[in-house]
C-alpha cells in the first residue's frame, strides 16, 4: 500500500502485485531481497549469520518460481549472497549464467568512495576490484585499482596511504551502516539496479558480480561481461600470487558454509 500511495505523484503508472507468482510468467528479471538482517551483527558481525532462516525463505521462493513460466535473469541481493546465488540456480536449475548475485559490486563501490575520498576525487575517478565472497573473506585487488588511471599502489607509496587500513573499512563498510540504522537500503538497491539495468540494456558491460567460477566450483565475485542474456562472458584477471592465494581462501570460504 505504501508504494501505491506513491504513484499519484510519478510520472509513470505501475502495476502493483502481491503474493502472485504467476505475474512473473513473463518478467524479464526477478530480484530476491528475502533475508534476516537482523542476525549478522553482534561482536563478530558475519552475513552468514543469516544462512540458515534465509537458506530456506530461499528455498521456499525457489520452489514457488520453478512452478511458473519464469525465464529471464535471476538477480540476487539476498545474503550471504554467494550461497544464496547458489541455492538459487541449483533449485531453479536454470543455466549458471542466468542466475547473478550483487556480490562485490556494491563492495567495489565502497573501495572507490574511500580511495576517491583519500585523494580527493569522484568515486567514478577509481577503477578496480574487490573479489571473492561478499562478506568477510572478500578483499580489494589493489593490483587492479587505479585513481586516474595511475596504479594506486604507486600512489599510495608516494602519499603514505595505508591501503591494509582501507581495505578493512571496506570489508567491513556494511558493518558499520547495519550498525549506524539497522539495515542497509542505498548502496545494496542502487547496485541492483546498477546490475538490472545492465541485463535488460544489453548493456555488455564488465561488472565485479557473483558468477558461478568453474576454475573454484563456486559463486564469488568476479568481473564478468553482463548483457541481456546474463553473463556473456567471465573475464580472467592477471593477478599476482598473493591476489590468487586470497581468492583461493574466499572460494574455500564460501564452498565451506555452502556445504553446511
Amino acid at each position: 500500500m505504501d508504494f501505491e500511495d506513491a504513484m499519484a505523484n510519478l510520472p509513470s503508472h505501475t502495476n502493483i502485485f502481491v503474493n502472485d507468482y504467476n505475474q512473473l510468467d513473463d518478467a524479464d528479471i526477478i530480484i530476491s531481497a528475502v533475508g534476516h538482517i537482523k542476525l549478522i551483527g553482534g561482536d563478530h558481525p558475519n552475513r552468514f549469520g543469516e544462512l540458515n532462516p534465509t537458506g530456506e525463505s530461499v528455498t521456499d521462493v525457489a520452489n514457488k518460481i520453478k512452478q511458473t513460466n519464469f525465464h529471464g535473469i535471476m538477480v540476487v541481493i539476498s545474503n550471504p549472497n554467494d550461497v544464496m546465488t547458489s541455492m538459487y540456480q541449483q533449485i531453479l536449475g536454470f543455466p549458471k549464467e542466468r542466475v547473478i548475485g550483487t556480490g562485490t559490486l556494491l563492495d567495489s563501490a565502497r573501495m572507490k568512495r574511500a580511495v576517491g575520498k583519500a585523494f580527493s576525487v569522484d568515486p567514478r575517478s577509481v577503477s578496480g576490484y574487490n573479489l571473492g565472497e561478499h562478506g568477510n573473506s572478500q578483499f580489494t585487488a589493489w593490483s587492479t585499482v587505479k585513481v586516474i588511471d595511475q596504479p594506486i599502489e604507486k600512489l599510495a607509496k608516494e602519499s603514505g596511504l595505508n591501503l591494509e587500513k582501507i581495505n578493512e573499512d571496506v570489508r567491513m563498510g556494511g558493518f558499520t551502516v547495519f550498525d549506524g540504522k539497522g539495515y542497509t537500503n542505498y548502496g545494496v538497491s542502487t547496485a541492483a539496479v546498477r546490475l538490472s539495468l545492465a541485463i535488460l540494456n544489453d548493456a555488455r558491460i564488465e561488472l565485479p558480480v557473483s558468477n558461478y567460477r568453474e576454475e573454484y566450483g563456486v559463486y564469488l565475485s568476479y568481473p564478468a561481461i553482463v548483457g541481456r542474456d546474463g553473463i556473456l562472458k567471465q573475464l580472467q584477471l592477471d593477478l599476482p600470487q598473493e591476489e590468487l592465494d586470497k581468492l583461493q581462501y574466499s572460494a574455500d570460504y564460501i564452498k565451506k558454509n555452502l556445504n553446511k
